[in-house]
């Protein structure tokens, strides 16, 4: 027997339409629209166990997703600043500092 999340989501008509719009749109990113998957499923009440076995994903996944989005609402699904050593590679793809080939 599973236990009930803490984070119940409740959503906005706006919110809501936000979200049905972004898992609809073919040019989304897969993780931004498993992250709405996710959260509209927690809105109509589905239990994390159950939405990560239809998804595919780990629980611990569906429990980070819901959480971010109780606190911090649709802010919280886009992905945050990481630590660690900056790209080396320039948005043409060549490292930076490279000679081109001639």
């Amino acid at each position: 027997m599973s236990r009930q999340s803490p984070f119940v989501i409740e959503l906005s008509d706006e919110d809501r339409g936000q979200l049905e719009a972004l898992v609809r749109r073919r040019t989304a990113e897969h993780r931004m629209v498993l992250r709405a998957q996710i959260v509209l499923a927690a809105a109509d009440g589905e239990e994390n166990a159950s939405i990560a076995e239809r998804l595919e994903v780990a629980p611990n996944t569906v429990t980070k997703w819901r959480k971010r989005f109780f606190e911090e609402g649709m802010a919280g699904l886009a992905d945050r600043k990481r630590s660690g050593r900056p790209r080396t590679f320039s948005p043409s793809g060549r490292r930076r500092g490279q000679a081109t080939r001639v």
